[in-house]
């Protein structure tokens, strides 16, 4: 079965984009380079085609006690134009994906919008239906995912850059986490001041067939998914298949850093493991590092002791391109997860001094 392709993907092609194969889509990686890419994230604006990312819809009577059962967060204190950022987990706790729900405005019914990793509405669309048949409730799920496209425009200048497509929308009222209807260019989208870059920014959900009029009326620098890996990575953000994955790397959110998202007066799959686990205290947790000697940490790397004894594994890594240093994620027991504890990296099968550092690696 061949790759799924963006809205955009020939107009990609055409501006000279490089393709990389994410969550078994064909997506830019980088149109000029990563660095550079980057650079206009951190410090004007840049436009991501993050079309892939999967978009799933609840409506219904029950709309909400579905959402409430298979999300960690709380969806009761969502007002329409909210968002929150949520886990989905299984029944032993562990994180099956991350994903940001949106509550839409009320029309007949309350209406969700949840946004699953690449490649994995499928897998959340027979997720929810088959739990909405199990508990008897009166709900509508249908994967929209390639009913829309999603652009992430991020930066300082995103305000003023999204603004100027969208005139009447008062963007600069919404809080984050916030969400609109609004016109851009003449299409109603659906606009969130939500992001992946640690920066101020916007991602806008527009009709498929209306992306090439809404990217182009966006006045941005295109970035590819090169330096969305790179700018996440500075801020400690976790990436679906890699810093967390129910196969290679089971991890809990207690384990991955994000508590936050973990209500337990509310009534969801994997509620008790994650009581359990609270209670008890986790044995590894998630940290950041530094590279202190010349290399790259790389995911699937050792991560050891100052003595050689080999306690973790590098999940993401890269060369920081606002702090110019080597920069990686991974797991390590408790004991060694505070900040300014040596460690090693094992580069190529060679040690390479490291320091514990709690992310975000730059302040925003």
């Amino acid at each position: 079965m061949g790759l799924r392709k963006p809205p955009l993907y020939d107009a990609h092609a055409d501006a000279g984009a490089r393709f990389t194969e994410f969550g078994g889509w064909d997506m830019p990686v980088e149109y000029d380079s990563i660095k550079a890419e980057h650079a206009a994230v951190r410090e004007s604006v840049g436009i991501f085609d993050v079309s892939h990312m999967s978009e799933i819809e609840v409506s219904g009577p029950d709309a909400t006690a579905l959402m409430q059962r298979l999300t960690t967060n709380d969806v009761t204190a969502l007002d329409p134009g909210d968002s929150q950022y949520s886990a989905i987990v299984n029944d032993e706790g562990v994180i099956i994906d991350d994903t940001v729900v949106y509550r839409l405005p009320d029309r007949d019914d309350r209406v969700y919008l949840f946004i699953p990793n690449a490649g994995h509405d499928e897998e959340m669309y027979d997720r929810w239906t088959s739990f909405c048949d199990e508990w008897g409730l009166d709900a509508t799920v249908e994967d929209v995912t390639e009913e829309w496209a999603m652009f992430a425009v991020q930066g300082p200048d995103a305000l003023d850059t999204v603004g100027a497509a969208a005139p009447d929308a008062k963007l600069g009222d919404l809080s984050k986490f916030q969400a609109t209807f609004a016109d851009v260019a003449g299409v109603e989208c659906w606009v969130a001041r939500t992001g992946y870059t640690g920066e101020d920014g916007f991602e806008v959900l527009c009709p498929w067939d209306d992306a090439e009029t809404v990217w182009s009326s966006l006045d941005a620098t295109p970035c590819g998914l090169g330096a969305r890996d790179t700018l996440r990575l500075e801020m400690g953000y976790l990436l679906s298949g890699q810093d967390f994955d129910p196969e290679a790397e089971p991890r809990t959110p207690y384990e991955a850093g994000i508590s936050f998202v973990v209500k337990l007066d509310t009534e969801f799959v994997g509620r008790d493991a994650l009581e359990r686990q609270k209670e008890a205290g986790v044995d590894e947790t998630f940290v950041g590092f530094t590279l202190l000697d010349r290399g790259v940490p790389r995911h699937g790397y050792d991560i050891a002791t100052e003595d050689g004894d080999v306690i973790g594994v590098v999940t993401s890594g890269t060369m920081s391109p606002t702090l110019s240093e080597p920069i990686g994620l991974g797991y390590v027991p408790v004991e060694y997860a505070d900040s300014g504890t040596d460690i090693n990296i094992l580069v190529r099968g060679r040690e390479k001094r490291a320091e514990i550092v709690t992310p975000p690696f730059i302040d925003r």
